[in-house]
C-alpha cells in the first residue's frame, strides 16, 4: 500500500503554472529597472547631449562627446575629484583600523552578554540615514552649543568655528563619516574572525605569544575578503555621498568640503546643465568599476 502510494503521480497544483516563477520575480526585476537600469541608461543618453532644462527652445541635440571633453578639462571637476580622494584616504584607514580593534576585541573569549550588547549597538549607526548625520553632525560642531566645544572646553581651548573654516568643516565631516561606518568596519572584520577555525587559532595561540603574529599568519587570510568589500563598497559610497555633506556644509566654506557628489549636483540643479551632469556621474561610474577591479584583483584571496 505503501509502495504504491509512493509511485503514484502526484496531481498538479492548480495554482502552480509555467510562469509561475515568472510573476514572483516580476516585482523586484520592474523595481530594478524602474530606480536602477533606467536612471543608467537615460543618464549615458543625456550624457551625449545638450541637456538644459532652462532652454527647452533649443532642444536637446546630439554632440556626441563634447560633454566628456568638457569635464575632462574642467579644473573645477579635478578639483572636486581630488578633495574627494584626499576624503577617502582619510576616513579609510582610520575606519579599517578603528573596525579591526573592535573587531579583535569582540572576537576575545569571555564577557557574552557586554559583547552581545555591543553587537547591537554597532548597528545604531548604520541604521542612521545620511541626512540624519548631517543633523547630528550640525549639532555637534555648533560653535555656540555644540558637544564638540563643550568637550575642548573641559580641556581649556577656547571655542572653535567648525563649519566656518575650511580646516575645521573638513575634519567634521570626517568624524561624522567615521562615526557612521567604522562600525561597518568592525561586523565584517568580526564576520571575517569567525570563519577562523577554533582549532588552528587555538594551536597558534599556544605556539606563539605574539598577538601580531596571530593575526598576520592566522587571522588575516580570513580577513582580506572583509577588506576587500569594505574598500569597494567605502569606494562608491564616498564617490557618491551627498546627504551628509550638503546638510552640514553645502561644500562650504568656500570649496572646502565641495565632494565631487557635491559639484555635479551643482552642475545639474543648479545650472541645469544635465548633459555636462550626466556625463560627470557617468565618468564617476567608470572609475568606481575600475577601482572595484582594482581591489579585487591586488587583494582577494580565496581562504
Amino acid at each position: 500500500m505503501s509502495e504504491a502510494m509512493r509511485t503514484a503521480p502526484t496531481k498538479p497544483n492548480r495554482g502552480y503554472g509555467r510562469w509561475t516563477p515568472l510573476w514572483f520575480l516580476a516585482p523586484a526585476v520592474l523595481t530594478l529597472f524602474l530606480i536602477g537600469i533606467y536612471p543608467t541608461l537615460f543618464a549615458l543618453v543625456t550624457s551625449f547631449r545638450r541637456y538644459n532644462i532652462t532652454r527647452p527652445r533649443e532642444g536637446f541635440p546630439f554632440v556626441g562627446f563634447e560633454n566628456y571633453i568638457g569635464v575632462l578639462t574642467d579644473s573645477t571637476f579635478w578639483s572636486s575629484l581630488f578633495l574627494t580622494a584626499k576624503f577617502y584616504v582619510t576616513v579609510l584607514p582610520i575606519q579599517v583600523v578603528l573596525g579591526l580593534i573592535i573587531a579583535l576585541l569582540l572576537h576575545k573569549p569571555g564577557m557574552g552578554f557586554l559583547k552581545s550588547l555591543a553587537r547591537v549597538t554597532l548597528v545604531v549607526p548604520l541604521a542612521t540615514t545620511y541626512a540624519v548625520v548631517g543633523l547630528i553632525g550640525r549639532l555637534i560642531f555648533n560653535r555656540d552649543f555644540g558637544v564638540a566645544n563643550q568637550f575642548l572646553g573641559f580641556a581649556g581651548f577656547g571655542p572653535v568655528d567648525w563649519l566656518s573654516t575650511p580646516g575645521g568643516a573638513f575634519a567634521a565631516i570626517v568624524i561624522m563619516d567615521v562615526w557612521q561606518w567604522t562600525p561597518f568596519c568592525a561586523l565584517l572584520f568580526l564576520a571575517g574572525l569567525s570563519m577562523v577555525p577554533g582549532e588552528i587559532e587555538e594551536a597558534a595561540r599556544l605556539e606563539t605569544s605574539s598577538k601580531l603574529a596571530l593575526l598576520r599568519h592566522v587571522q588575516l587570510p580570513y580577513l582580506l575578503p572583509g577588506l576587500t568589500a569594505i574598500m569597494i563598497l567605502r569606494s562608491a559610497d564616498v564617490l557618491k555621498l551627498f546627504d551628509m555633506v550638503f546638510v552640514m556644509t553645502r561644500g562650504g566654506p568656500g570649496s572646502a568640503t565641495d565632494l565631487i557628489s557635491i559639484y555635479i549636483q551643482r552642475v545639474g540643479f543648479r545650472i541645469f546643465d544635465l548633459g555636462t551632469a550626466s556625463a560627470q556621474a557617468i565618468l564617476l561610474l567608470i572609475i568606481t568599476i575600475i577601482i572595484s577591479r582594482l581591489y579585487i584583483r591586488l587583494l582577494y584571496r580565496e581562504v
